[in-house]
């Protein structure tokens, strides 16, 4: 028994008040207000604030580094802290005592640059935040150039990429005005604008230009940076051309001039390849609709369902009035067109338009022709749907819709009838790529100037394809899948514009015929299809920067054959 006892007395016992630490700060916080027991003085001008050292070590890094080395602060009872904000300095020294900072309007700043010196990385990081979720047009220019002060990158990132997708509102305010001339020649060369038309750059390099008459010196170079080739013929004759600060500025006619003879005279281009690049902002995410299409039995369906890509997840939305497969889809100010396609019985000519914040579909004018397995594009706001099939043949025919009137109205014919191929806007340009007639299949392909309302032959494709996918993606245009005549692909092929031809690209890992491709947020999704087997409710996304395919969450409610738009989060 006497043993047993030794032993119990002998076991450790580990005795803990948690709350200990925290408490014991705050003693020593109520101590320093009531000015005892302070061991330093901290000075900025004529403001002194008192603390103690032991605190002040435990908590902030730079004071830490001071106090336990051999500086010469060290040992003094008052240090100077240049160039930081008193407010600031006495909202940091509390921070150390009680762990808590409030962030406003007016002290973000000041305690982003406090934070900074004193190595708060965590207050520092919490700024960012504060001004990240506050970005606006009207203030994101100065937040970007404070945040490269003072080393924020994502904050500037962030900055930067907002100022990008709401440029032609930040184009209005007074930061912009303000901008120096290498920040506005920076941000008039960049690809990722997010804009209606090309004309709006030309109006905000005007703006700028107009806001100080000593300006006008650099029109010319502002003038090389804007993609007047882009610009609508008559927008240059009539705006462009008739401005009193390009007519008396003869690099400033010639640029207007070179732009003309692109639209005039296509076979004397010899520009280089940025001023006929179309702009993208692809930071801007979508939302991937998937419209009609088939179910596993083959028939035609008026299911929809969207695709959130931050979520990997589908959701199902009110379903077409009309079944459709094989249906064209258009976006158009945050509308999503539903045109044509095969209700099971015979090829339609009907169109009915969603609208996303309400959830409801309303039908609109028809095409003047049936067709579907039609291309459908979007070029300066107006809706374009190329070829396809009628029931009978395939056709060469176009047709162009305005939203605004509600009207169709037939264009320039292709040189080849074609069905189910691949077609897309590419540097300002619409692109038709393969398809077929009822005969063969095609590689070739041809694109389509809308100013002149003029096709024209371009490099063909390595293979032939037709129900492939085809996208733009910056300043590249991909196509991916289809079917050659003897079996259904999984190849894709990639063109550049500056090279002047196609190249392989890596193979998707599953074949696709009638598969729909898309871009957003930098990347492309192929959506659906059939294998040769079955049709698909499969995705693949193709990451740019890896080089490769990976799968995404699969469709719900469809089993391929869809069509697909993207509508962007937040639309011009």
């Amino acid at each position: 028994m006497g043993d047993a006892v030794c032993a119990e007395l002998e076991d450790l016992v580990h005795f803990s008040v948690p709350e200990l630490p925290l408490r014991g700060y705050g003693v020593m916080e109520e101590v320093r207000r009531q000015g005892r027991l302070c061991d330093v003085t901290l000075k900025v001008g004529d403001h002194k604030f008192s603390a103690h050292r032991i605190v002040l070590v435990a908590s902030i890094p730079y004071f830490h580094a001071m106090f336990t080395t051999d500086m010469m602060e060290s040992k003094q009872d008052e240090i100077v802290m240049q160039g930081m904000d008193p407010s600031a300095l006495e909202a940091l020294i509390n921070f150390a005592y009680n762990g808590h900072v409030a962030i406003d309007q007016q002290n973000v700043q000041s305690l982003l640059v406090g934070a900074s010196f004193l190595q708060l990385q965590n207050v520092k990081d919490a700024c960012c935040s504060f001004l990240q979720e506050r970005l606006h047009p009207k203030n994101c220019l100065g937040v970007r150039q404070f945040a490269e002060t003072m080393m924020c990158t994502t904050l500037y990132d962030s900055a930067n990429c907002f100022l990008h997708q709401h440029f032609v509102d930040v184009s209005l305010t007074e930061e912009f005005l303000s901008l120096r001339q290498d920040d506005v020649m920076e941000l008039v060369g960049c690809d990722e604008l997010n804009i209606k038309a090309e004309e709006q750059v030309f109006e905000a390099v005007l703006s700028w230009v107009r806001h100080d008459d000593e300006r006008s010196a650099v029109l010319p170079d502002l003038l090389s940076r804007v993609r007047l080739p882009l610009c609508r013929p008559h927008f240059l004759s009539d705006r462009v051309q008739q401005e009193a600060l390009v007519r008396c500025c003869h690099k400033c006619r010639d640029l207007v001039d070179e732009a003309k003879d692109f639209h005039l005279m296509p076979e004397r281009r010899r520009l280089p390849a940025f001023k006929t690049r179309q702009r993208s902002c692809t930071s801007i995410t979508g939302l991937i609709y998937a419209v009609g299409g088939l179910n596993s039995s083959g028939d035609s369906l008026n299911v929809v369902e969207v695709f959130d890509l931050m979520a990997n997840v589908w959701e199902r939305c009110q379903p077409m009035r009309t079944a459709r497969s094989r249906v064209g889809v258009a976006v158009v100010n945050g509308l999503l067109y539903a045109i044509g396609g095969f209700d099971g019985q015979s090829r339609l000519s009907t169109v009915e338009v969603y609208n996303p914040e309400t959830d409801s579909w309303t039908r609109v004018s028809s095409m003047n022709s049936q067709r579907s397995a039609m291309g459908t594009v979007v070029v300066d706001g107006h809706i374009y749907v190329c070829g396809g099939y009628d029931g009978k043949s395939s056709l060469n025919s176009v047709e162009c819709y305005s939203p605004e009137t509600d009207r169709w109205a037939v264009v320039t014919e292709m040189s080849a009838s074609r069905s189910a191929a691949g077609v897309t806007v590419f540097e300002g340009r619409i692109f038709v790529s393969g398809g077929h007639d009822g005969l063969q299949i095609f590689n070739t392909v041809e694109y389509y100037n809308h100013h002149t309302d003029r096709w024209h032959a371009a490099t063909p494709m390595i293979n032939k394809r037709c129900r492939h996918g085809a996208a733009p993606l910056g300043s590249f245009m991909y196509v991916a899948g289809g079917y050659d005549g003897s079996g259904f692909l999984s190849g894709a092929e990639v063109y550049s514009s500056a090279a002047g031809q196609w190249s392989h690209l890596v193979a998707m890992s599953t074949r696709r015929s009638r598969v729909s491709l898309v871009a957003t947020s930098g990347r492309l999704y192929a959506v659906g299809g059939y294998d040769g087997q079955s049709n698909l409710n499969s995705v693949e996304m193709f990451d740019v920067e890896n080089n490769g395919w990976s799968f995404m969450a699969p469709m719900v409610w469809h089993e391929g054959g869809v069509g697909v738009g993207c509508v962007p989060l937040n639309p011009l």
